[in-house]
């Protein structure tokens, strides 16, 4: 158990925690020759889970410590670079929605088959949570508006986080010009410290202007 000030500082995302491992990872890059300090993922590892920052190849050289609210020190935010080819990013990832994601796929599993119940896109559905003996849906915590946002479910019975509603806060204030056709998560992490984390592709309708799927992959 940790005393309530512990657990606080292992939930805060800070800015300069993320600037310490944003410096010490463009340090280990310069010594090695462009080679990044991440852990190993396959090839079709979704992008913003894909670039896991491994502390043990910076720390303690580059880094006394992996910072108190990072994962490997009792924390829940994983750290992760996005734009890894070209400008390698430090970001923060969200590990209680991978908990509860597992919660939800025991219950599915232990339900025998994944109660389907609207279509939202090619591909991807709601869930029925009556079926899985629950009175009301399931939610995640957005890490960008900290609003609940809802799983959807795909034909392969893959779970994941719906950041339609965080999208359309951001589109609303115009700040961006974006092309149908192309994915548009990246206008949520250019001002944030985090990923959206189990996501999957979204592009905006021509017509309305709104997030949807894109091609419900």
């Amino acid at each position: 158990m940790y005393p309530k000030e512990e657990l606080a500082k292992n939930r805060t995302p800070y800015k300069d925690q993320v600037q310490a491992v944003q410096t010490a990872v463009d340090s280990f890059q310069k010594d090695n020759g462009g080679i990044l300090p991440i852990k190993t993922k396959d090839a079709d590892t979704p992008i913003y889970q894909k670039y896991p920052i491994d502390f043990k190849k910076i720390v303690p050289k580059y880094l006394v410590d992996p910072p108190g609210n990072a994962y490997e020190n009792g924390g829940v935010f994983e750290y992760v670079l996005i734009d890894a080819e070209t400008k390698p990013t430090v970001k923060l990832l969200d590990v209680r929605m991978a908990d509860a994601i597992r919660d939800l796929k025991l219950r599915i599993k232990a339900g025998g088959y994944p109660p389907y119940k609207k279509r939202l896109a090619d591909n991807v559905y709601t869930l029925d949570y009556h079926q899985l003996g629950l009175e009301k849906p399931l939610y995640a915590v957005s890490p960008f508006t900290h609003r609940n946002l809802p799983f959807v479910i795909t034909g392969t019975g893959e779970i994941f986080v719906d950041y339609r509603a965080d999208l359309f806060q951001v589109i609303q204030k115009g700040r961006y010009t974006l092309k149908p056709g192309v994915d548009i998560r990246w206008i949520l992490t250019k001002n944030s410290l985090f990923v959206p984390a189990y996501s999957l592709p979204y592009t905006i309708d021509a017509k309305t202007q709104e997030p949807v799927f894109l091609n419900g992959k």
